[in-house]
């Protein structure tokens, strides 16, 4: 198989043997700009999944270089919980000219962790899905990227494996901002009780998971990581001046992490 193009918003297709065809595409109210889920890039989507034009993993690195400019720290490597944070990773380890080691591999061998029925079941299994690749970085300040810290009760048990393993200092730099908000569009957030970031324990949360520091990126940071190559493929297209009055058009829905969403709300 191969690429061939996106479906737009709205847009009905018809594929054949032959070709693919658009059938219709259902107009957007004037004015509004489309809505697509910024969180597909930072954590739902495959990697190699393409999104309005460009691959979810170089978002993803994007993403790693804005918290090295944004949440630079001491420190002598840089790692992930494997593996889908490891494009942020890169990125940041990139930014700051830190070598990117690995500190963890994954057992194959156990079953999925957020399935177990209750919390001390779940921090059991992380623990027991990780091996521990002390020889990288016993006696060394380390620092791992995440993609997302949802409920804060995996990271904990993999910070006292770290530091039970020679880790020197944890610092976690999480690769998109807190989640605060419920999703009324169809994507399954825990509610906002269950949310670390609206609990009391989020206003001192290194100590409250056991790291020496933890940053999370900024929601402009994030919505520049994800626009910067849309927005320098308009100017290619459309010239600086036409660009100017386009830039507008792009939009991403921020409501788990803003409150603000992009329909009204009817209850």
């Amino acid at each position: 198989s191969r690429y061939y193009r996106e479906v737009l918003p709205g847009e009905i297709v018809k594929i054949s043997r032959y070709d693919v065809q658009t059938l219709d595409v259902v107009p957007r109210p004037e004015g509004d700009p489309s809505a697509f889920c910024i969180f597909e890039y930072v954590y739902f989507a495959r990697p190699d999944s393409i999104f309005e034009g460009q691959m979810v993993y170089s978002v993803r690195r994007r993403c790693g270089q804005q918290l090295a400019i944004e949440a630079p720290v001491e420190a002598d490597l840089v790692s992930t919980v494997p593996e889908s944070a490891t494009p942020a990773a890169l990125g940041y380890a990139q930014k700051c000219g830190l070598p990117y080691v690995e500190v963890l591999c994954k057992n194959r061998y156990v079953g999925r962790t957020f399935i177990q029925p209750n919390m001390r079941l779940r921090q059991l299994g992380v623990a027991k899905k990780f091996g521990v690749l002390s020889d990288n970085f016993k006696g060394k300040r380390v620092v791992i990227i995440d993609d997302s810290i949802v409920r804060g009760n995996t990271i904990s048990p993999i910070i006292k494996l770290l530091r039970e393993s020679g880790a020197k200092e944890v610092h976690i730099r999480v690769a998109s901002p807190p989640i605060r908000f419920p999703c009324y569009m169809g994507i399954n957030i825990p509610t906002k009780e269950e949310l670390i970031a609206n609990r009391p324990e989020f206003h001192d949360l290194a100590n409250y998971i056991g790291a020496d520091s933890v940053v999370y990126l900024s929601v402009e940071g994030l919505v520049s990581s994800v626009q910067e190559s849309i927005k320098a493929r308009q100017e290619n297209e459309n010239g600086l001046k036409t660009q100017k009055s386009r830039v507008g058009k792009i939009g991403h829905c921020t409501a788990c992490l803003t409150g603000e969403y992009p329909v009204e709300l009817e209850w």
